[in-house]
């Protein structure tokens, strides 16, 4: 059976400043049956929610999202999810752009265009993005601003650290295990 579901995503969490109360509450009036939320970068290479509702979404479905950067910033990646919308028979809508209907198996040249070319422009901005990130940071380095994590010390490393540590260096516990149980991250360890 056919249905309506909704993908909002964004970058960070929720304690940084992003929330997707509006992405969702748009979906919702554009008439979203279920709301499926990522917190992942656009252009990441997995996004397991999006990949888990492409998967299992039925013959005939309908995707809304609010707008591409939300599906992708990769032209290849928003290339490879319309490639599954046209086998999968279902249809896309862009919330005040366009809507992609493959429900006969077909996208038409228009539609095809139009939805590359949003990919290439989400790209760019997300090039400008980083290109202005990267500057800002140089620019605060030239001030002498330390850019990062504060380096970590004798001093700041916890006393489970050297409890855990023997299992550790024998290969008993692999990096990520050992950061969780000692509440670091993995490049401290």
């Amino acid at each position: 059976m056919s249905k309506t579901y909704g993908y909002a995503r964004c970058s960070l969490a929720e304690e940084k400043g992003q929330d997707l109360n509006r992405q969702v509450r748009e979906l919702k009036a554009a008439g979203a049956e279920e709301i499926v939320t990522e917190r992942e970068h656009g252009d990441a290479k997995i996004k397991q929610a999006l990949d888990l509702l492409l998967e299992t979404a039925e013959v005939g479905s309908t995707i809304i999202c609010t707008e591409v950067s939300r599906l992708s910033r990769s032209t290849q990646q928003l290339c490879g999810i319309i490639d599954t919308i046209k086998q999968k028979r279902m249809r896309l809508m862009i919330l005040g752009s366009i809507t992609v209907d493959c429900r006969n198996g077909e996208i038409d040249p228009m539609s095809q265009a139009f939805i590359q070319m949003s990919a290439v422009f989400a790209e760019l901005e997300l090039s400008i993005i980083r290109a202005r990130v990267k500057s800002g940071m140089a620019n605060a380095r030239e001030k002498g601003k330390h850019i990062g994590r504060k380096p970590t010390t004798k001093d700041d490393i916890p006393a489970i650290f050297y409890k855990h540590y023997p299992a550790f260096m024998s290969g008993q516990m692999n990096g990520s295990e050992f950061a969780r149980i000692c509440g670091l991250c993995r490049p401290t360890i």
